[in-house]
Order: structure tokens, then sequence, then C-alpha cells
């Protein structure tokens, strides 16, 4: 049997788990401040930069917040944060493996189509409103392509929160963040940005008629043509 040796941990590390003890047994709850460094290298035996270190850990995953001249706060993570957590991963995995893109935009619709099911099922006129306003602001900016671009990810992400499940907004604004440079010479390509407004109006009016069937089709129709372009971009 092949024994493997013990690690041997750094002393933030323990520090982290002894904070995360603390925190998940309730002494310290969202909202609470954390001790002072002062306190805590005192508590744990262990100097400034221990501390610091498993602070600034904490604060990458979302779990304390550091505020300039303040003892750090026990913060409740929000999805988010979760979701942009992994986002600096993904850009990086997509920059040594372009391939990598290839499933995105396959999870994106898989995704995209079913929020747009429950889109069309839980819609309110006011959320069709907002999804006609989203349309306008960006035909207005049909000759500026960040703000076209980002009026875009508006759109599916105002798609999204109206599915009614708070982690699909973050997830959809995570995927455009993270594929956006790679789909700009799709909508840079000319007369594209009025097939993408004409086919954003087709997904409003299959919600505002509740036509779950027909809106799926119209997010799958849309996201595979743009799938479609990029593919002739690069061949």
């Amino acid at each position: 049997m092949m024994i493997e040796p013990i690690q041997k941990r750094k002393l933030y590390q323990e520090v982290i788990d002894r904070l995360m003890l603390r925190i998940e047994n309730g002494e310290l709850n969202p909202g609470d401040q954390l001790p002072s460094e002062r306190e805590l290298m005192e508590t744990y035996g262990v100097g400034r930069v221990a501390i610091r270190e498993a602070l600034q850990d904490l604060a990458r995953s979302g779990i304390v917040e550091i505020s300039h001249g303040e003892r750090a706060r026990v913060v409740t993570p929000t999805a988010s944060l979760l979701i942009e957590q992994i986002a600096e991963g993904a850009r990086h995995l997509l920059h040594i493996q372009p391939e990598t893109l290839s499933h995105i935009k396959e999870a994106r619709t898989f995704l995209e189509t079913g929020m747009v099911r429950l889109a069309a099922i839980k819609a309110t006129p006011e959320d069709v409103r907002l999804l006609q306003e989203h349309l306008e602001n960006q035909r207005l900016s049909i000759l500026e392509i960040d703000q076209f671009m980002k009026h875009d990810m508006l759109f599916h992400r105002e798609i999204a929160r109206i599915s009614g499940n708070p982690i699909f907004p973050a997830i959809v604004e995570a995927i455009f963040g993270w594929a956006s440079a790679h789909y700009q010479s799709i909508v840079r390509a000319p007369g594209v940005e009025q097939l993408t407004l004409s086919e954003h109006q087709k997904i409003i009016d299959s919600i505002a008629a509740h036509d779950a069937e027909t809106s799926v089709q119209a997010m799958s129709d849309h996201l595979n043509r743009a799938n479609d372009l990029y593919r002739k971009s690069e061949s």
C-alpha cells in the first residue's frame, strides 16, 4: 500500500480553518466584524502576515469583506460573487484552450432555452415592458460596438431574471464576460446587428404571448445562428 506523506500546511491556512469553524458554528454571523488583526495574532499565536493572508483569501472567496481602516466583516456570498470566483480561471482556459468556447456555447444554449421557457410562463406585462426597453436601448447603440454588446447582455440577463432563479442572471453575465472577445467579430459583421434586433423582438413577442415552445425555438434559432456565424468567421 502506498502511503502519501503528510503535507506541511502554511500558517495562514490554519488560520482560515479556525475562522471558518467559528463562522460555521454561528459564533460569527453575516454582518459581524472579525476580531482585530492584533487580537487574531494573539489568539492563534501567529504573525501579522499569516493573519492578513488568511483574511485576503477569505475575502477572495466572498466570505468576508475588507474595508480600509475597518475590521473585516463576515458577509453572505451572492450568486454573482460565487460565479465571479471562477471567471478568471474560465478566461485563462479560453486563452490557452480556445476550443473550450464550443463547450461554453453549448452550455449557454442549453441554459438559455430553459430560462426563456420559464420566462414565457412567468412574465408579467412589466417584465415584457422592460425587455422591450432593453431592446430599444440596444437599437439606439447600434453604432457603438461596446454599448451594443452591453445591451445584448442586459437583454439576455433580463430574461434570466424573469425566469425566477436568482443564480441564472449571474451565470448569463459571466458567460458574456468570458466569451465577449470571441463574439465581437460576429457582432461587427455587416447587417448582423439588425438581424440580432429582429431575433430579440421575436423572443419578446413569444414571451409576451406566453408561448413557451415558440420562445424556446426563437432563442435556439438566435443562439445557433450566432454560433454558425462564429464558425464561418473562423474558417
